[in-house]
């Protein structure tokens, strides 16, 4: 699983350089069921005048329609930083087997880094979580994205 999981990481990276690219926040995401790409996503908040177009929703949305089916119970969501609280609230609702993240995020993440909700007797859903996967290459791209956009 590990070999797949980091190819799929990478496919999420080259989502994170489009939104880069847009002038989005470098986050990207992929979902998967088995070895198959259903849907890809980016951050698309700017671009869309959206708070609501993370790269976790833009890409759970793209794999809704794709399956013509709000529920997504055997996929796995890559996505290159740690999701915050609407992004685990839309997992959770998706009802997604598995998440694997890249890069911590201690400001906003919820699975590990600013809290944690992946225990929480509130959600009616679990889904395995595997975090820090490629997180250096994850966390570079970002601190180079803010580090041009502190110049």
């Amino acid at each position: 699983m590990r070999d797949r999981d980091v190819a799929f990481m990478h496919l999420a990276l080259e989502q994170a350089q489009q939104a880069s690219a847009s002038a989005e926040t470098p986050v990207g995401a992929v979902v998967t069921v088995g070895s198959e790409v259903i849907a890809t996503g980016h951050n698309r908040s700017i671009t869309d005048c959206d708070p609501s177009a993370h790269a976790e929703i833009v890409a759970l949305r793209n794999a809704a329609q794709a399956r013509e089916n709000y529920r997504l119970t055997d996929a796995t969501l890559y996505v290159t930083l740690e999701p915050c609280a609407m992004c685990f609230g839309a997992m959770v609702q998706a009802r997604v087997a598995r998440l694997v993240f890249g890069a911590y995020d201690p400001k906003a993440g919820v699975l590990g880094s600013a809290i944690d909700l992946s225990d929480s007797a509130a959600f009616n859903h679990r889904f395995e979580v595997r975090g820090g996967l490629l997180a250096d290459e994850c966390g570079a791209m970002l601190r180079e994205f803010f580090k041009q956009r502190r110049r």
